[in-house]
């Protein structure tokens, strides 16, 4: 009967669940909505966890060597690709940011649409070497390709970006 009272005081749940002839919520009705709920709530947390499982490891050398494409060739966020480099590829990172300063670049810049694979793979004890190749995609539709070498280390228990170079 209270349960009743309320669904009648509030206005707000009119027409949300089927009503008997007195006013009443058919508890068939109630169970199916909260069953739907339930339903919606538990496909929510597996994509939840899915994504979450999907991100990238940088505590890997291919981890960070990803990353680190992801941010300078795909994101052009050489700030971000800095935070995974040491050594001589933090020099030439420094380098790109000192010639593109200035140069905005944000969400309203028009960016190519880029895709890489690893083609190759050479891992020894604390250093190892990945070779991707990128397909860069512009907007009237031509495209071309590059490789992307890029050699990582080992320091003091972490991967680093130590050099990368670019070929046709």
């Amino acid at each position: 009967m209270a349960r009743t009272i309320v669904f009648l005081i509030q206005p707000s749940w009119t027409g949300r669940y089927p009503r008997r002839w007195n006013g009443s919520v058919s508890l068939q009705a109630e169970f199916m909505w909260r069953k739907m709920f339930c339903r919606l709530l538990l496909s929510l947390l597996v994509w939840a966890i899915f994504l979450t499982g999907c991100g990238r490891d940088v505590g890997t050398a291919q981890g960070v060597a990803e990353e680190f494409v992801d941010q300078h060739y795909v994101n052009f966020d050489l700030q971000k690709a800095k935070e995974y480099t040491v050594s001589l590829a933090l020099d030439k990172v420094n380098e790109e940011i000192r010639l593109t300063a200035g140069q905005k670049i944000d969400a309203s810049t028009q960016k190519p649409k880029i895709n890489y694979r690893l083609l190759e793979k050479k891992e020894g004890d604390g250093r190892a070497s990945f070779l991707y190749q990128g397909t860069v995609q512009s907007d009237d539709g031509s495209s071309f390709s590059r490789q992307w070498l890029i050699a990582t280390r080992k320091d003091a228990g972490q991967w680093h970006v130590s050099n990368f170079s670019e070929s046709d």
